[in-house]
């Protein structure tokens, strides 16, 4: 009797860590976009195919519209150890590696696939451990947010006509340098601020990719939008690794690995979508605008001197890199 008690025992206990592993696992995925944007279709996209595959033991609950708070405050949130993760940009997590905030710099380059190649660098991977390290879990590094343009109440035809302006940047010193270098005023603030905003005169524009701008309807205030190219859009999911590091490797594939197929759809997706976007905004009256760009790039270049915490030489390794 004794023996078969001995053997049921050791039984249970080698199934026990499976059964602990196949417990439920929920993570919150909070955004500052509102449903229906191309971000949201790619997130639902994302839930889908990581309930399936994880055969419903992983499920994401989607958060958008800032439900949650800001981009910064769930990023705090993340970090403190609570399930979540959010849409973030190397020009925040610059406040953590400095480097990694030239991957946000203006018209560093208009090629979105060669941005994710140093994403897959050597150099990159090591900045990733550097994160980990400092508390920070990145959990998808593909995803195309867009290339960012300006829409306006004022049309902007050339550069000079940004002088005195106050556009709407993201809090980030890389955004509110460009911005600045170009002739315009910044002015910070989260996305879920920026319609009000814009209809009580605070701010004159705001810089983001089309969807977004459409996404937020900021055409009912705003009517002329300018191709300006200024920024190719690469963006990065974040979690903190307080949470993280308590997951199993099997979930940490199943998450990482369908988060990467979910970049890869946003990249689809984004490109297909700028077009019909643009022509939706076009019928609600905008003046879409397409200026020579070369006077912006010629005045954003001044930013890449401005960051003295940079390891010397760094923009020349991106640079090759890029190539």
């Amino acid at each position: 009797m004794n023996k078969i008690i001995a053997v049921l025992i050791t039984v249970c206990t080698f199934f026990l860590p499976f059964t602990i592993q196949a417990k439920p696992l929920s993570i919150k995925v909070a955004y500052e976009n509102n449903p229906g944007e191309p971000l949201d279709v790619v997130m639902r996209y994302w839930a889908d195919i990581l309930n399936k595959k994880s055969n419903g033991e992983i499920t994401l609950v989607l958060y958008p519209s800032s439900q949650l708070g800001s981009k910064q405050d769930v990023t705090e949130q993340a970090m403190m150890g609570m399930n979540v993760i959010t849409l973030t940009d190397v020009a925040f997590l610059a406040d953590y590696e400095p480097d990694l905030g030239i991957l946000f710099g203006p018209y560093l380059t208009d090629d979105p696939q060669k941005l994710f190649k140093i994403y897959e660098s050597d150099w990159f991977r090591q900045k990733n451990e550097d994160l980990k390290k400092k508390g920070i879990h990145v959990v998808m590094n593909n995803y195309l947010y867009g290339t960012r343009q300006i829409i306006s109440k004022k049309p902007i035809r050339k550069v000079e006509d940004l002088a005195g302006m106050k556009i709407r940047v993201p809090n980030n010193v890389m955004q509110i340098k460009a911005i600045q270098a170009m002739g315009a005023t910044p002015t910070p603030m989260p996305l879920g601020e920026v319609y009000p905003a814009l209809t009580q005169g605070v701010i004159d524009g705001v810089e983001n990719p089309i969807s977004v701008l459409q996404g937020q309807k900021l055409f009912e205030q705003a009517k002329y939008l300018s191709m300006v190219n200024y920024l190719t859009n690469t963006s990065v999911w974040i979690g903190g690794e307080a949470f993280f590091s308590t997951l199993s490797p099997e979930q940490l594939e199943l998450i990482h690995s369908t988060g990467y197929e979910a970049g890869l759809y946003s990249q689809k997706l984004t490109i297909e979508r700028d077009a019909e976007m643009l022509k939706a905004m076009e019928a609600e009256g905008v003046e879409v605008i397409y200026p020579d760009t070369e006077a912006f790039r010629q005045k954003a270049r001044d930013v890449y001197t401005q960051f003295p915490e940079w390891t010397p030489g760094l923009y020349e390794t991106i640079q090759q890199q890029l190539q």
